[in-house]
């Protein structure tokens, strides 16, 4: 593979915002501005998320955050699948949000929970009208026979539940749901020039929010 030298401007602790959610807020507003200039810089919020399984087996997966405030970044998902299964038996979780043009990332270390009825149910009422089809019509993370189950699925929960204009016309469905990461560390990852990153940490020091800033210790890491 060729190698690429970084040109990132980097991260140093004068520039840092007092909380790791404003940092983090500052730095994926920039990200989805530069998405809306090119569609080179697509997805600015696709977060991969990583579990562990029964043996202990690390298991990752990139999903799209949906939510993100002071309590942490929060995702939707089936709740029968895979990862939400091993979440509900080890809700230790990490996730990270990755820009490669703007040599950029940032990594969430913490607690999944799960995310309250009412907002789920806010947030699925905004999805657009087949988005909110196919989750009924896909039984996540399970084996499929085919393309054809997946069509075949998604036709009867379409014609179980019309487009009638209406945002309630298809109802949310008991086993889906989403996560929110409750941080216990945050780091932040700037790309330079040969390879001597900047590697910024809050990490977890009251019961704050991550817009507390007397809740974190900042350091800095080596690359």
């Amino acid at each position: 593979m060729p190698r690429v030298d970084y040109t990132g401007d980097g991260l140093v602790e004068s520039d840092l915002e007092p909380s790791p959610y404003l940092q983090a807020r500052a730095w994926l507003e920039e990200a989805i501005g530069r998405a809306g200039e090119s569609r080179l810089f697509a997805e600015p919020t696709a977060i991969s998320v990583a579990t562990v399984d029964a043996a202990g087996h690390p298991n990752v997966r990139t999903v799209l955050l949906r939510f993100f405030d002071e309590r942490g970044p929060g995702f939707v998902t089936n709740l029968e699948s895979t990862k939400s299964a091993e979440l509900h038996a080890n809700p230790q979780v990490a996730a990270a949000l990755t820009w490669p043009w703007l040599y950029r990332a940032i990594r969430f270390r913490g607690r999944a929970e799960l995310l309250g009825r009412e907002e789920v149910h806010t947030y699925f009422d905004h999805r657009p009208y087949g988005a909110r089809v196919s989750a009924w019509a896909s039984r996540q993370s399970r084996p499929a026979t085919g393309r054809e189950e997946l069509e075949r699925r998604w036709a009867e929960a379409r014609e179980r539940f019309p487009d009638t204009g209406d945002p309630e016309d298809v109802p949310v469905p008991d086993f889906w749901g989403g996560w929110r990461v409750r941080c216990d560390e945050v780091e932040f990852w700037a790309g330079r020039a040969n390879r001597l990153h900047d590697r910024i940490v809050f990490t977890r020091s009251g019961g704050g929010t991550l817009a507390d800033p007397d809740s974190w210790l900042v350091s800095r890491r080596q690359p």
